[in-house]
C-alpha cells in the first residue's frame, strides 16, 4: 500500500506542473510562430512522459500480478509431479509383489525406508513396518533390483535391519539360474558393489553373466537378479573370487517388500534337531 500512495503523489504533482505549465505557455500564446512552435513542442514531450511514465506504473502493477500467478502454477505443476513420481514409485514396488508372488511359501509386506546408513562397515536401515504389521525378525528385504538386507529388530511400528551394505551380510547367490553357488559379500567400498566367493575352478562364467538368489537359504526366493558379474581373481589357488556390479544402486533405494518365509521356523527346527541327534 505505501508503494501506491508514493505513487499517487508523483501524479498528483506532476498534474501541479501540467496545470502549472498550461497557465505558463497560455500567457506566451500571442507570440511569434516560431515559439508557438517550440511551446507546443515542449508540451507534447511533456505530456508523452507523463502517458509513458503511467503507462509504466499500469505494466508494473499488472506484471506483479502476472508473476504472482505464474507462481501459483509453478507450485501446482511441482505437486503434481511430485505427486505422480510417488504413483511411480509405488508402482515399481507393488508389481514386485505381483513378480514374485508364484512362491507361495512367501508372503510380501511393502514398507518405505525410513532412514538408512551408507558410510560406515556396518550400516543399517529403519523401515515404516513393525510387528502390528506382521513384521518378524529374519524377514528378508528386497527390490525389484535385488537384496537389500534382514530384518534384525522389530518394535510395534517399525524394523530394524542388517543392511547388505555391512560387512556381516552374507547371501547365497547362483552363478546364473544353473550355475555355482557361493556367498555374495559386499565389497566395503561402493554403494553397487559385491564380491562372490567360493566359486570352484571349474566352473566357467563370462563377464556380463547374471548373478541371482540361490534359493539355498529360508530368508529369500530363489532366481532373484542381483547383480552382473565383471572381473574375476583365483584365490589361494583353489577358488574364484568375482566382482559384481549390484543391480540396486543403494544411493537411491527408497521403497522395499520385505519377504517373509512361513516355513522357514519349521525348517530351522528340523535342522536343529538333525544336528543334536549328530
Amino acid at each position: 500500500m505505501g508503494g501506491r500512495s508514493k505513487i499517487g503523489r508523483i501524479l498528483i504533482n506532476a498534474a501541479i506542473f501540467i496545470l502549472m505549465e498550461i497557465a505558463a505557455l497560455s500567457m506566451l500564446r500571442n507570440s511569434s510562430a516560431t515559439q508557438q512552435f517550440f511551446i507546443t513542442k515542449g508540451v507534447h514531450n511533456v505530456i508523452a512522459k507523463v502517458w509513458g511514465g503511467a503507462e509504466n506504473i499500469h505494466y508494473y502493477f499488472n506484471l506483479r500480478q502476472v508473476n504472482e500467478a505464474l507462481s501459483r502454477e509453478n507450485f501446482e505443476l511441482n505437486r503434481r509431479l511430485s505427486a505422480f513420481l510417488e504413483d511411480v514409485e509405488k508402482a515399481k514396488r507393488d508389481s514386485l509383489t505381483t513378480t514374485y508372488s508364484f512362491h507361495d511359501d512367501y508372503v510380501y509386506t511393502p514398507a518405505d525406508i525410513i532412514k538408512m546408513s551408507r558410510n560406515t562397515q556396518h550400516n543399517y536401515i529403519i523401515l515404516s513396518q513393525g510387528s502390528d504389521d506382521g513384521v518378524k525378525p529374519q524377514a528378508g528385504i528386497i527390490t525389484r533390483n535385488g537384496v537389500i538386507g534382514i530384518v534384525d529388530a522389530v518394535s510395534k511400528h517399525y524394523s530394524y535391519a542388517i543392511s547388505f551394505m555391512n560387512t556381516s551380510f552374507s547371501l547365497s547367490a547362483r552363478l546364473g539360474r544353473e550355475g555355482a553357488v557361493g556367498p555374495l559379500v559386499w565389497d566395503g567400498k561402493s554403494t553397487d558393489g559385491a564380491l562372490l566367493r567360493e566359486i570352484p575352478l571349474q566352473n566357467r562364467f563370462e563377464p556380463g553373466d547374471t548373478v541371482f538368489t540361490s534359493g539355498h537359504s529360508s530368508i529369500f526366493p530363489p532366481d532373484i537378479p542381483v547383480g552382473i558379474t565383471g572381473e574375476s581373481r583365483i584365490v589361494n589357488g583353489a577358488t574364484y573370487e568375482i566382482d559384481v556390479k549390484l543391480l540396486q544402486d543403494f544411493s537411491s533405494v527408497r521403497y522395499v517388500t520385505l519377504v517373509n518365509n512361513k516355513g522357514r521356523k519349521e525348517i530351522e527346527t528340523l535342522e536343529k534337531e538333525a544336528q543334536h541327534e549328530k
